[in-house]
C-alpha cells in the first residue's frame, strides 16, 4: 500500500495519490494535473479512478482532465448531478484498487454530496479515511455554501452535518488516520489547525465538534463567527459541476508573448485588466499605468478569485520565467480567458520609454511623524473588521480588502487626501493601492510592514480596539 499527500500551500489543499499492485486512485486533484501523471509514470502504475468529495468551492478540480489523459472513471457521492459523465456511488459502495477497497461514506452538511472514502487495507482494516471538507483538523467544513436550486438554509446544513459526524465518522477506530481536503488558512472552514493530517483519535479529543453535544448545540457551534465566503465559491463549484476549458488550451492561450506593442494594443480592448503578480516591494517601484497588483508571494488565487471578474480578459506582467505558474495558478480557481503576457516583463516596458507608475512606500514612523501635524491625513486599514476590531489606529477608516471593488467603498476617498494605507504585513496594502489607482485615487502611501511595524511603536500611535465588533 501506498498513500501520499500532495499539498499545496497556496490555496491549502491536499489532493492524494493512493496505490496497490499497480493501480492507483486520486483524491481531490487540482487543475493542473502533471503531477499525478508523474507519480503514476514512475511507480509504474494506472489511475483507475478519480474520487471526488465534493463539488470544490475554493478550486477547480482536475478531474476533467486527469480522466481524458489516463481513462480513469470519476467517482462522486450519492444525490450527484453533473453535466459529465460519472459513476455516482451509492452509500457504502466499494471499489477495488489493488489489494486495498475503499468505501463510500455519505456525510451530507458541507454540501449534499459530500462523501468521505474509507481505505481499507489487504487484510480489510480500516486504515485512513479521506474526509474532504467534512471535517478538518480542528474544525468542520462550513454548512453554508448551499447552491443555487437547493432551498437549504445554513441551520439545515450544518444538522446534517452533525447527523453525518454522528454516523459516519464517530464510530470509526481512534486509530484511523484522518487526512482531510484543506489545511490552515483555507476558508472552507472557519479556524483549521496547522497539520494536514491527524487520526480520528486526536479529533475527537481535539475537535470542537466532535465533542458531546446536542445537534443544536453543534448548530449553533459551527454556525457562530462564520465570514462571509470569498466571492468566487460559488464560480467554482458551478464550474466543477458544469466542466471547463482543457488546461492546455488556456496555457496556449496565456503563454502568448506580447511585444510591447502589441501589449498596448491589448490593454485598449474594452474591459482588459492589466494583472501585475511580481513581489510587492518590486511593483510599488514601478509598473504599467493601471495594472492591478496580486503578488505570487502571497495567497494569490484566493485574492484574484475574490478581486477579479471572470468575464473580462486579462493580460500579464510577471518576472521573467514566471508566466506559466501564473497562469497555472488562475486556472486554477477558474481564470480562462487569459490573454498573453508581456514579453520581457516589466524591463522591456521600461526599456521602450513607456510611461510608468509608482506607489510610494513609507516607514511606519514616517506616518506617526506626519500624523499629529497633517489634518488631511486618511488612515485605510484594509485588513478583515476582526483584525481591525482587535487593534487599530485611532480613526482609521476600516475597508476590508475583499471590499474595495465595491464602487461604494472609495466614494469617501479622493485625491484631497493625504491617503496612507497598510494591512497585517504589506501584501494586501499594495493590492489596494493598485485597486485605489485604479479608481483614479494616487495620493497614495503604503505603510511598509503594516500592522505589525505599527504597533511595535505603540508610543507613537494612539491605538484603540472596537469592543462591540469583538463581542
Amino acid at each position: 500500500m501506498f498513500v501520499q499527500q500532495l499539498y499545496t500551500g497556496c490555496l491549502s489543499e491536499a489532493a492524494y495519490y493512493i496505490e496497490s499492485e499497480g493501480e492507483a486512485a486520486v483524491i481531490d486533484p487540482l487543475r493542473d494535473i502533471d503531477e499525478y501523471l508523474q507519480l503514476a509514470r514512475e511507480r509504474k502504475a494506472k489511475i483507475k479512478y478519480i474520487f471526488e468529495t465534493h463539488f470544490h468551492a475554493d478550486f477547480v478540480s482536475g478531474h476533467l482532465d486527469l480522466a481524458a489523459a489516463t481513462g480513469a472513471t470519476i467517482i462522486y457521492g450519492p444525490d450527484t448531478v453533473t453535466k459529465f459523465p460519472v459513476h455516482v456511488a451509492k452509500d457504502g459502495e466499494n471499489f477495488k484498487v489493488g489489494k486495498l477497497t475503499i468505501e463510500v461514506l455519505h456525510t451530507p452538511g458541507h454540501t449534499l454530496e459530500s462523501s468521505c472514502y474509507l481505505l481499507k487495507d489487504e487484510n480489510g482494516k480500516n486504515h485512513a479515511v479521506f474526509t474532504g471538507d467534512t471535517l478538518f483538523v480542528g474544525d468542520v467544513g462550513r454548512p453554508d455554501l448551499s447552491q443555487k436550486g437547493e432551498e437549504l438554509t445554513m441551520n439545515d446544513l450544518a444538522g446534517m452535518l452533525y447527523e453525518s459526524l454522528q454516523a459516519k465518522i464517530m464510530p470509526l477506530a481512534d486509530d484511523v488516520i484522518m487526512y482531510p481536503a484543506h489545511g490552515a488558512g483555507s476558508s472552507c472552514g472557519k479556524n483549521l489547525g496547522p497539520e494536514t493530517f491527524s487520526t480520528i483519535g486526536e479529533q475527537k479529543q481535539n475537535n470542537y465538534a466532535l465533542q458531546q453535544q446536542t445537534k443544536e448545540d453543534f448548530v449553533i457551534a459551527v454556525t457562530d463567527g462564520l465570514a462571509a465566503p470569498p466571492q468566487y465559491f460559488p464560480i467554482n463549484a458551478k464550474i466543477n459541476k458544469e466542466g471547463y476549458e482543457s488546461l492546455d488550451a488556456v496555457m496556449e492561450r496565456g503563454m502568448q508573448a506580447l511585444p510591447v506593442a502589441a501589449f498596448k494594443e491589448k490593454m485598449k480592448e474594452e474591459g482588459v485588466i492589466v494583472l501585475d503578480t511580481r513581489n510587492a516591494n518590486v511593483f510599488t517601484q514601478g509598473f504599467v499605468p493601471g495594472s492591478l497588483f496580486i503578488g505570487l508571494e502571497g495567497r494569490f488565487a484566493e485574492w484574484a478569485g475574490s478581486l477579479l471578474p471572470f468575464d473580462q480578459n486579462i493580460i500579464l506582467v510577471t518576472e521573467v520565467g514566471q508566466e506559466k505558474e501564473t497562469i497555472i495558478r488562475l486556472a486554477r480557481v477558474g481564470f480562462e480567458k487569459i490573454d498573453g503576457h508581456l514579453q520581457g516583463g516589466f524591463e522591456a516596458w521600461k526599456q521602450a520609454g513607456e510611461t510608468v507608475d509608482l506607489i510610494i512606500d513609507v516607514e511606519a514612523d514616517e506616518l506617526a511623524m506626519d500624523l499629529p501635524f497633517d489634518k488631511n491625513i486618511v488612515i485605510v486599514d484594509v485588513r478583515r473588521e476582526a483584525e481591525f476590531a482587535d487593534g487599530h489606529i485611532k480613526e482609521a477608516l476600516n475597508i476590508p480588502l475583499g471590499e474595495l471593488t465595491d464602487p461604494g467603498s472609495m466614494v469617501n476617498l479622493d485625491d484631497t487626501h493625504n491617503i496612507y494605507v497598510h494591512c497585517a504585513g504589506g501584501y494586501r496594502s499594495v493590492i489596494a493601492s493598485s485597486l485605489m489607482k485604479r479608481q483614479g485615487i494616487h495620493n497614495i502611501r503604503n505603510v511598509l510592514g503594516g500592522w505589525g511595524q505599527i504597533k511595535a511603536l505603540p508610543d507613537k500611535f494612539e491605538i484603540e480596539k472596537s469592543v462591540e465588533m469583538l463581542n
